[in-house]
């Protein structure tokens, strides 16, 4: 049988601006400082985000999914 799939994420708020970062705070009140150019240009205090953790393979098995559900909608047109 297949191990089922499991998403490693941490739920995180936008706490406040620091120059170039963002402190990210998490549910248990530790904080990550994070670029924020590497986060949606529409991010503000308070905004709620999950950081998804993954590793290359995980990765490449979620792009190569992506892709067998696209192929799999073009040839059902």
């Amino acid at each position: 049988m297949a191990e089922a799939e499991r998403e490693y994420y941490l739920k995180v708020k936008v706490k406040k601006f620091e120059g170039k970062f963002v402190v990210l705070e998490t549910e248990d009140k530790q904080t990550i400082r994070w670029p924020i150019k590497n986060l949606p240009d529409d991010i503000q205090e308070g905004t709620s985000l999950r950081l998804v953790i993954s590793t290359a393979k995980t990765d490449q098995e979620a792009r190569e999914k992506l892709a067998q559900v696209v192929i799999n909608k073009i040839l059902d047109n």
